[in-house]
């Protein structure tokens, strides 16, 4: 999740690629229903870029034949790196077609949601840290109705943030503070979460990187928070379960990182990218697609 770690995994791979060529040249659409009953089982997978595609992902519905969008180190725009916003986290997308991506930077009190209209144009939106929130903003999920948008800290946390979703929700504005609306109050506590993203109003997946296992009695696992109500301007509540341990497959031993995670509404189908350990995250991360069974 962090910057500095995954740079000295991609220079450590870089690193390992050299050394590995200087001895082979010694020697040589319509979705089912969200809420449907039914395991999550995997479909395929696609190679993960460590570059740019290494921290998140998101279906985009509005322009009708978007593409789907990627986060990675390489996809942060220089000017931002030069102001200090030298992490990108989980993208979303809300259903009108504002695409967001949560940034933060190592000081400073704040973080920044960097928003891109339906037209093209971009804008920024800061949030200054609350009392006791975590400088850290790993992901964000906008609700199916467009108006509030879920973002997550690192760490052992009980709560989810919300806000009014920058660029869709009237009360925001790219001058002036974006403010925390509520709170969702964990059940359960959950550690390292990744990305989130919703099936329904009230059902989120999300993609943990927690490599202890303790809390669930898995590693790396995949939760579902189910909400007490939509979220809005009041706290809601939410029960969290494990569904199940993503895969960690390599050619590297080591440790593997969970990243951010999509769910697209027209297709049924889950995403969920898995960065390799040591040299084979060049070479084999992936994002796994899963769908109901």
């Amino acid at each position: 999740m962090l910057l500095r770690p995954v740079r000295q995994r991609c220079r450590s791979a870089l690193t390992g690629l050299a050394a590995l060529a200087t001895a082979s040249a010694l020697a040589l659409s319509a979705a089912p229903p969200a809420a449907a009953s039914g395991a999550w089982t995997e479909v395929g997978s696609d190679r993960a870029d460590p570059l740019t595609e290494s921290q998140g992902l998101t279906s985009v519905e509005v322009p009708a034949g978007s593409p789907n969008h990627y986060t990675g180190i390489g996809t942060i725009p220089f000017g931002l790196f030069l102001r200090g916003w030298n992490h990108v986290g989980d993208p979303d997308a809300s259903y009108d077609g504002h695409y967001i991506e949560p940034y933060q930077r190592d000081s400073g009190g704040a973080k920044m949601f960097r928003v891109q209209a339906p037209d093209g144009t971009w804008s920024e939106y800061v949030h200054a840290l609350g009392p006791g929130e975590a400088l850290n903003n790993s992901w964000v999920a906008v609700s199916p109705d467009g108006q509030w948008m879920l973002a997550g800290e690192w760490g052992t946390m009980n709560r989810l943030l919300v806000f009014p979703t920058p660029g869709v929700n009237a009360a925001t504005s790219p001058s002036s503070d974006l403010p925390q609306a509520s709170t969702v109050r964990l059940d359960h506590d959950v550690r390292d979460v990744q990305g989130c993203d919703f099936v329904t109003a009230t059902r989120l997946l999300c993609s943990s990187d927690d490599p202890d296992g303790s809390l669930f009695g898995l590693t790396k696992p995949l939760l579902q928070a189910d909400l007490s109500a939509a979220p809005g301007s009041s706290d809601v509540t939410g029960h969290v379960t494990a569904l199940l341990g993503l895969p960690l497959r390599s050619g590297c031993s080591g440790g593997f990182e969970t990243e951010g995670i999509d769910y697209d509404r027209r297709t049924g189908t889950l995403r969920v990218i898995v960065m390799s350990p040591g040299f084979c995250v060049l070479t084999d991360s992936k994002t796994y697609r899963f769908t109901r069974s």
